[in-house]
């Protein structure tokens, strides 16, 4: 074979990589994990199932992918937004637009679905553990940033706080799961506007 025939050859994979795990990001959404089945995503791709464990091994593994592809998209979001945020309330006020968009994605279920399925599939536990570090990472460099000059550095580390802040986005997410609407979120959000307008006057 030809180098630009190899090539094409690695571009077509490629491509149809793509397609399976943006259908398994749909099938996640749509019907959550129990639903997301080889079948289920490969009739949604409109793919051959053989070939979702060709380029996968596995379904899960698949669902990690697809985990992976939507915090990608995220993560690439959330620093562009927040890259010019210097103030807590600016931060805030950021998140809660960044919350909202993360709605609209499905983002949040998809990041529900694969945490629940981890209560029957334990092996998943490790793996999605690990995806949630980079966002620790992330959060932990712009709470330096916001609160360099603050009174928070000598309260608690920016380590500890950010592990603190992904924690409650996390449950945040799970009670706008639970109760099929984010008003719980969006007075958090309020709540944390006040305090911060609060600590921030004169």
């Amino acid at each position: 074979m030809t180098r630009a025939g190899r090539r094409e050859r690695r571009d077509s994979g490629s491509s149809t990589r793509r397609r399976i795990i943006d259908a398994a990001l749909e099938t996640l959404t749509a019907v959550g994990f129990a639903g997301a089945s080889a079948r289920a995503i490969a009739e949604r791709g409109g793919v051959n199932q053989a070939l979702i464990f060709y380029h996968f091994g596995t379904v899960n593994d698949l669902l990690l992918a697809a985990l992976d592809e939507t915090s990608r998209r995220r993560l690439a979001q959330y620093e562009a937004t927040l890259g010019g945020v210097r103030t807590v309330p600016e931060l805030l006020d950021a998140a809660a637009r960044l919350y909202r968009e993360d709605l609209a994605a499905g983002h949040i279920t998809v990041l529900n679905e694969m945490i629940g399925a981890s209560l029957t599939y334990p092996a998943l536990r490790a793996e999605i553990a690990r995806r949630v570090e980079p966002w620790v990472r992330f959060a932990e460099a712009v709470i330096d940033r916001v609160t360099g000059d603050g009174p928070l550095p000598e309260l608690v580390s920016s380590h500890d706080a950010a592990r603190t802040a992904v924690a409650l986005y996390l449950g945040m997410q799970m009670l706008t799961h639970l109760n099929a609407d984010d008003t719980a979120a969006e007075a958090l959000f309020a709540t944390g506007r006040r305090l911060a307008s609060l600590f921030a006057a004169p």
